[in-house]
């Protein structure tokens, strides 16, 4: 018997609110196209509106249905951080899925964060859990599966 394909274990998402930084390359690019074919609403978190413009295109180009809002995000600013999260209580949606993809990996030389962390540990680890801290009400706010 053959393996289910991950296509056939992600459920109906229709109606479902889905934020997932990071979301104009790599994995974030795959996971916007995957939930947002099983019917999610996708805010597309990222550093740059026009590379995230352009990802929301490329879905757009294969799923032309797809709900799709590109939000400016960067995870090394706690004001940043805190402006998204105002904007997605504003919306007063609950937040079904959030998926804290962004990260840097080995910058060149020793960098900070807006805020003066070094640049991978404020980005990968003090921005995700900022961000998730901020959007836990929107989260507890979501209808159980």
């Amino acid at each position: 018997m053959a393996a289910a394909s991950f296509a056939d274990s992600v459920p109906d998402l229709t109606g479902r609110l889905a934020i997932i930084t990071g979301a104009n390359s790599g994995l974030g690019f795959g996971l916007t196209g995957r939930l947002a074919r099983a019917g999610a609403e996708v805010i597309l978190a990222v550093r740059s509106a026009e590379k995230g413009t352009a990802a929301a295109e490329r879905v757009r180009s294969e799923l032309p249905g797809a709900k799709l809002d590109v939000r400016v995000l960067d995870l090394a600013s706690l004001d940043s951080i805190a402006a998204f999260a105002t904007t997605v209580a504003s919306d007063g949606r609950p937040v079904d899925i959030l998926i804290n993809n962004a990260g840097v990996m080995a910058p060149p030389k020793r960098m900070t964060t807006a805020d003066g962390f070094e640049l991978q540990f404020g980005s990968n680890h003090l921005g995700p859990f900022a961000l998730t801290a901020q959007l836990l009400p929107a989260l507890r706010s979501a209808e159980k599966p």
